[in-house]
């Protein structure tokens, strides 16, 4: 069931406590799944779904929509951790003029874990009869088989498909191609048009058809497991960056924005993290960010407080400049209304951001798509937890050929005065690495 924002379905939701599952992942549909995972919490969509927005839009229009689905929805949730109870998974573009569709969908069947516990959720329309109870004699569904009103069976694990590769290459902006939209983007600070401008560039690919997608998710939880790792309508990736977080009326957020690769030895890799805390040009870069997302927080929360410094994030690949914001939410505001609020910050678009998206425009060569648009899940209550889209690579399901599955994959580095375009494009190289290596 597809939706626009005039158009929302009276739904009815009802989560029970299962027996735990040693892999929740291997619930997920091999060629589209639906995760979001962190720390070996997961939730995972399948069934396919009860409802979905899906069309062009701010992040705005999905928060109404999605809004006026709460307000009519039946929810029996007896378990009550973050992620029960009925629950959409989104991925929206980074600029709302993309030719990308935003997407907010609420699979019929959801299996969460958290703090031990496992739950599965089953959501249908409430217009029509409890499935559990039908008297069709059509063959039962994953979503009919577990649909008891009190008592939830979880779906049937579906083993992994076999072991494969993508195939990668350069993208509409080569490395040389980026430096000289470094360059171009110096000139626009220099005439004073921004004070700092995101500016990424892409890798094109396939995978084989009938690729077991479920084998990516994997290898970026397990090599990245303090990062958001997603999947969403195609969108797969790996994120650092938490966007905003929901839960119980207190809002956090993490701001990135600053970055130095590893080191090769314990040694340089301490004078890596030295060299990037004392960098006058990612310090000033990452209060750029800070200040964005402080100032879109503030109107909708009290008691807004963030760190006086950035503390040094130590991924495998890369030390981020990181600082953790953390307020108390005022009003009724959704995670997805301040979704609207902060999208896009300056760690992913620039500072002032409307000029900043304008330059990117001019400067990218393509359509950035869901890559650093806001990708997360939000429940009938209006708690969620909704990253940046980074570390990414977006698989173009509905392009498929009965051969291959075309991708396109993307990193971006923020740009300001003293930026240094060989070094920009090599920190771009140095962020592409975690959805190269799991791809590979």
């Amino acid at each position: 069931m597809s939706s626009s924002p005039d158009d929302s379905p009276r739904l009815r939701s009802v989560t029970r406590e299962i027996d735990a599952i040693d892999d929740v992942l291997e619930l997920a549909d091999a060629a589209d799944p639906i995760v979001w995972s962190r720390r070996g919490d997961i939730l995972i969509g399948t069934g396919g779904p009860a409802a979905t927005f899906r069309g062009s839009g701010s992040p705005g229009d999905v928060a109404r929509w999605w809004r006026q689905v709460t307000e009519t929805a039946e929810v029996d949730d007896a378990v009550n951790l973050p992620g029960t109870g009925m629950v959409a998974f989104g991925a929206l573009p980074f600029d709302a003029r993309s030719s990308s569709d935003a997407v907010l969908t609420v699979p019929r069947l959801v299996v969460g874990r958290r703090a031990g516990r496992t739950w599965l959720t089953h959501t249908s329309p409430a217009d029509v009869p409890d499935l559990a109870s039908s008297t069709s004699t059509t063959a039962p569904t994953e979503a009919t088989e577990a649909t008891e009103a009190t008592e939830l069976t979880a779906p049937k694990p579906k083993p992994y498909g076999p072991h494969w590769s993508a195939t990668l290459g350069p993208g509409a902006l080569t490395p040389d191609g980026y430096q000289d939209a470094v360059r171009a983007g110096l000139d626009a600070i220099a005439a004073g048009e921004v004070a700092k401008v995101v500016l990424a560039r892409d890798l094109a690919g396939t995978v084989p058809a009938g690729a077991d997608l479920r084998r990516l998710v994997r290898a970026l939880a397990s090599s990245y497991p303090d990062t958001w790792t997603y999947a969403i309508d195609g969108l797969i990736g790996a994120s650092p960056e938490t966007l905003v977080t929901v839960s119980g009326g207190t809002v956090t957020a993490r701001v990135l924005a600053g970055t130095a690769a590893r080191g090769a030895d314990a040694d340089a890799d301490t004078a890596a993290s030295v060299a990037l805390a004392t960098s006058t040009k990612d310090l000033d870069e990452h209060q750029f960010a800070v200040q964005s997302v402080l100032g879109a927080l503030r109107p909708h929360t009290s008691a807004l407080v963030s760190e006086e410094q950035p503390f040094m994030l130590k991924l495998p690949n890369v030390w981020h400049l990181a600082t953790d914001v953390e307020g108390t939410l005022a009003g009724h505001a959704s995670a997805l209304d301040l979704v609207s609020a902060l999208h896009p910050t300056a760690a992913v678009a620039g500072t002032p951001t409307p000029a900043a998206i304008g330059i990117i425009a001019r400067l990218e060569p393509f359509d950035r798509g869901r890559y650093a648009g806001p990708v997360g899940w939000i429940d009938a209550d209006g708690d969620g937890e909704w990253a940046i889209a980074l570390r990414c690579a977006q698989f173009h399901l509905a392009a498929s050929s009965p051969a291959t599955v075309p991708l396109t994959a993307y990193a971006g580095a923020g740009i300001v005065a003293g930026s240094d375009p060989e070094a920009e494009m090599l920190e771009t190289r140095v962020k592409f690495r975690p959805i190269v290596d799991a791809l590979a």
